[in-house]
């Protein structure tokens, strides 16, 4: 099994780690996750902008027009594919303002739109890490980092629902087996008989993913889940981190 794809199984199992949370002990404070999401966003913003999308226009025989013009073409996938997806609110349901009548609605809405968002995740992650396995490491440590409050967002409604702890782990389960599924289905299509630009093309498109999901999802939610706190402080941490993390790993003569 190669790196990239063992590198995809591990993001996408990190969703059973919020599920786990979301059933058993004390679950992370709001501010706990809308700093994680935050942290998630500052690493795939630094990583997009500073990192792949650079890769990808200095590739050879890779010309600024399709690069970008991939770029652009990733941000509107994103919004196209967000815009059709029924949306949930999974604070809601901590604060205790839907009825009980309505939780297995809300799960399963949130299984779904979850399910959906993650399937590139789990692409991007993957083509990320056949191309340069340094970032394709950054890129599988946010998408770990904010499938655990994704976890609990599905697990906590499902329990409130049925009363079980098993259902709730399978169904936030089904939502990062659809990450697994996506960085599956790239390996088996693309292989290792890709050319240089097609690789580099997907990765502008794959980047323009991570920015608009950072920008679109992951920013708001964490403002919503916790009003109180700034989501800024946690993106700033994140492109701190990993801006540190790349810089040791070039000097080091790893990266």
């Amino acid at each position: 099994m190669s790196v990239p794809l063992i590198l995809t199984l591990l993001a996408g199992g990190a969703t059973f780690i919020g599920a786990v949370l979301g059933v058993i002990g004390q679950k992370p404070s709001n501010r706990v996750l809308a700093f994680s999401l935050g942290f998630a966003a500052g690493i795939m913003l630094l990583i997009s902008l500073m990192e792949m999308l650079p890769a990808a226009l200095h590739t050879a025989g890779m010309s600024p027009v399709l690069g970008y013009g991939m770029f652009v073409l990733g941000l509107m996938g994103y919004f196209a594919l967000d815009r059709s997806l029924p949306h949930a609110h999974p604070q809601d349901l901590a604060d205790g303002t839907l009825q009980t009548g309505n939780l297995r609605r809300t799960a399963l809405l949130l299984t779904l739109g979850i399910s959906l968002h993650n399937f590139p995740e789990g692409i991007a992650t993957f083509v990320t890490a056949s191309s340069n396995l340094e970032l394709g490491m950054g890129i599988a440590l946010a998408v770990a980092l904010h499938n655990i409050p994704e976890g609990l967002a599905v697990a906590g409604p499902v329990y409130a629902a049925t009363g079980s702890k098993h259902k709730a782990i399978i169904w936030a389960g089904v939502s990062g087996l659809a990450e697994i599924f996506g960085g599956v289905l790239a390996w088996l299509v693309l292989g290792t008989m890709i050319s240089p630009v097609v690789m580099a093309s997907i990765m502008a498109a794959v980047a323009g993913i991570m920015v608009a999901l950072s920008v679109d999802e992951l920013m708001p939610l964490a403002k919503e889940i916790d009003p109180h706190n700034n989501p800024s402080y946690g993106v700033l941490c994140g492109m701190a981190v990993m801006g540190l993390s790349l810089t040791l790993l070039q000097t080091s003569g790893i990266g």
